[in-house]
């Protein structure tokens, strides 16, 4: 469905954002795009949907070249940036001005992503606060049922109930020939949402895993005492004693703490790394 081969891409020679990136995406998946801020995740979005282009390398999404912008292609892409700024008109007229551009747009959908934010559909755009005019362009989105949604820091703005409104309509919104791609630096937005880790640093994917290989590989405990755990990988101090990732010799099952692993690959790349990548 998506396929990165050797992609670069910067802003101009001196200064490389994205160097030899290899990624592969398939449908019926919900990805996270984990990384530090600034370290090049929507840039690497932006080449996804045509909106920048490759200094060298290939690009193919849904079996079109992003950068050649082909309407076929563009009526099967849908980003929801970080910034942006909503026009003087009501919701309705929004709907009536954009969704004509998506031919699978529901309105049912859209309709039933504003009750769960409680978004009153009969709004005038510019009377809502940052964050409810966020829920309008989340709800519109996923509306637009596009093939591959890309959504860019979606929860910056948005309040904790409203952060659980949001992983409950992502949840209910992936349909079998979609792939949805969430960038973000605030991980724990994303426990228990995405089906598959990707991780963005020194300019290239240095991790792709799916979740239910991450815990057959490690294990996410609370201890009271770091003796209690065989040579841990990595651990913070918690409220009672320390979480703790450690490579689970004994198969354990365990629940999959996103900000932990992402901190724990952070500071402990050489220990992790070599698990996974083959």
């Amino acid at each position: 469905m998506i396929s990165l081969q050797h992609l670069h891409f910067a802003y101009n020679k001196a200064v490389p954002i994205l160097q030899d990136v290899n990624l592969e995406l398939s449908p019926g998946r919900i990805y996270g795009l984990l990384g530090k801020n600034g370290v090049g995740k929507s840039s690497l979005m932006y080449n996804m949907c045509g909106l920048l282009f490759p200094s060298s390398g290939s690009c193919s999404v849904l079996g079109h070249t992003p950068s050649r912008r082909d309407p076929a292609f563009l009526q099967q892409v849908c980003l929801l940036p970080e910034d942006f700024e909503m026009p003087a008109m009501s919701i309705d007229q929004y709907i009536r001005l954009y969704a004509p551009f998506y031919p699978a747009f529901s309105s049912d959908a859209f309709e039933g992503h504003l009750q769960t934010f409680g978004i009153p559909r009969q709004q005038s755009l510019p009377a809502l606060s940052h964050g409810q005019q966020k829920k309008v362009l989340i709800s519109f989105t996923l509306a637009t049922n596009a093939r591959l949604i890309l959504m860019d820091e979606p929860t910056n703005g948005l309040d904790v109930p409203s952060k659980r409104q949001f992983r409950k309509v992502i949840a209910g919104s992936l349909r079998e020939d979609q792939s949805i791609v969430i960038s973000t630096h605030q991980v724990k937005d994303l426990d228990s949402l995405i089906d598959e880790v990707l991780i963005l640093e020194d300019h290239r994917i240095i991790l792709q895993e799916a979740i239910s290989s991450i815990t057959e590989k490690l294990s996410f405990r609370q201890v009271m005492s770091l003796e209690e755990t065989e040579a841990p990988i990595y651990s913070e101090g918690a409220l009672k004693g320390y979480a703790v990732v450690a490579v689970n010799r004994k198969a354990e099952q365990s629940r999959m703490d996103m900000e932990m692993f992402f901190n724990a690959v952070m500071t402990e790349k050489e220990k992790i790394l070599p698990l996974f990548n083959r």
